[in-house]
């Protein structure tokens, strides 16, 4: 299973990410070596992150050249590096989060810019799809105020967006979607439950699972 789960700040990615390889090694005695997701500036390193304050204080003030190159980097590294030419592969964000990210609130990868995030999605896209065709966008979302509500209650440390950019952000996510080279995609709404959440997930993956995913659903549910 190779997943790219994509959505705004505070729709519960990196919770739903968990959930998912929990349901897998459930379903199919199988789990994510790692759950990459290490894109949201200055949160850009470790499996969770594992930046300092300090290192985020600098990494914040660095020039938007600078911060521009690190992410590209990352990028092109983690999409030649095994991600998605191994039977499960999952990224939290990635290329699309940048794409959305870097222009709004970091000061590079604009439209006609020098490595326009845009033109750099697709770049990565048809790497990823040199590897495979069968990742999967998982396009989280949420209602705006639950967004809001989470931020309030649990804001992120060095978190990047407010309550006014949620609509903003959410529509360019869609956007960015849609763009995607990528054919295989869903979405799913986490405003409510975690259950209710995965319910979605595994309903709508289902078309999408490949030989070796259901190999091993039925092997699992064999030894089960």
């Amino acid at each position: 299973m190779r997943l790219l789960l994509v959505g705004c700040e505070y729709v519960g990615a990196t919770t739903v990410a968990h959930a998912i390889d929990d349901w897998m090694f459930e379903k199919m005695g199988a789990r994510f070596s790692l759950i990459h997701e290490h894109w949201k500036i200055p949160h850009t390193s470790g499996h969770p992150d594992d930046t300092t304050p300090e290192e985020q204080a600098w990494l914040l003030q660095a020039s938007p050249k600078f911060k521009e190159m690190h992410q590209r980097h990352s990028l092109y590294y983690h999409v030649q590096f095994n991600t998605f030419n191994t039977h499960d592969g999952m990224v939290v964000g990635g290329h699309i989060e940048e794409a959305v990210y870097a222009p709004m609130f970091f000061g590079y990868g604009g439209k006609g810019e020098p490595h326009d995030r845009e033109l750099v999605a697709h770049q990565v896209e048809n790497t990823i799809l040199h590897f495979t065709q069968d990742t999967v966008i998982v396009h989280l979302t949420a209602n705006t105020d639950v967004i809001a509500q989470r931020l309030r209650d649990d804001p992120h440390e060095n978190g990047i967006i407010s309550e006014g950019d949620i609509d903003g952000v959410k529509a360019r996510f869609g956007e960015l979607v849609a763009w995607s080279l990528l054919s295989r995609k869903i979405e799913i709404n986490n405003s409510g439950d975690l259950s209710d959440t995965m319910e979605q997930f595994v309903r709508k993956i289902e078309p999408f699972l490949t030989d070796t995913d259901r190999s091993r659903l039925a092997a699992h549910s064999i030894l089960g």
